[in-house]
């Protein structure tokens, strides 16, 4: 069973394109916030995408764009505006396939099952973390918040993913230091508070203010 997000403001088309998908065993969710499409995407975690192109706020374009900054995987447009020319713009912003609408039903579930064949026989999703906005790639070790990618060093980036792993409890300074030495042959104490502190910086830099809590004698946590 695979997880497909639709990005349909149609929601009576959508509700059909839901009911057929979930026939053939998978798991669909309709995006309701179209304000925030990519929040929505980030807490499903979905394998596949089908992104309508007119939509209210942003168009499909733009939230493909979005989504290809942190993730690979499947995006399949669908629109009425199937000119070459949408189909051409639909592929150089990322998408992987194109369904002209009105949707012919057997063509959709053809086309969505041969995407996760060819997309999971051989590769799997990008793993990311995501709180409150900000999405940790666990490939690049980069993290964006608010549509900026905050460049992380080894360390910081080491620190908040076992915080972000970890949130709503407290991880100790010795969790937090055995982590940064998976890599370093030693690390004194004192240069997890200073990576902390950095990293701090760094957060409220972009925005992201008291995004890490210190538990006095305890450790820190991402609440």
């Amino acid at each position: 069973m695979y997880k497909i997000l639709i990005v349909e403001d149609d929601f009576s088309m959508a509700g059909v394109m839901k009911k057929q998908i979930e026939a053939w065993g998978h798991d669909v969710r309709l995006v309701e916030d179209f304000h925030n499409v990519l929040a929505e995407f980030t807490k499903y975690d979905p394998q596949l995408v089908l992104m309508d192109i007119m939509l209210p706020f942003f168009n499909g374009y733009h939230w493909c764009s979005e989504i290809r900054k942190i993730s690979n995987i499947p995006i399949i447009f669908i629109s009425s505006a199937s000119d070459n020319m949408n189909i051409v713009m639909a592929m150089n912003m990322g998408g992987d396939d194109f369904i002209a609408k009105p949707v012919d039903l057997s063509v959709m579930t053809a086309k969505i099952q041969a995407m996760l064949r060819r997309t999971y026989d051989f590769a799997g999703k990008i793993p990311v973390l995501e709180h409150k906005g900000a999405i940790l790639n666990l490939n690049d070790t980069s993290l964006m918040f608010g549509g900026e990618r905050i460049e992380l060093t080894k360390n910081e980036f080491r620190i908040l993913q076992t915080l972000m792993e970890n949130k709503g409890k407290i991880v100790s300074r010795d969790t937090l230091m055995t982590k940064l030495w998976q890599m370093d042959c030693y690390v004194e104490e004192n240069t997890l508070t200073v990576n902390v502190t950095r990293l701090r910086k760094k957060l409220e830099a972009a925005g992201l203010t008291d995004f890490i809590a210190t538990r006095v004698g305890s450790g820190y946590m991402i609440e």
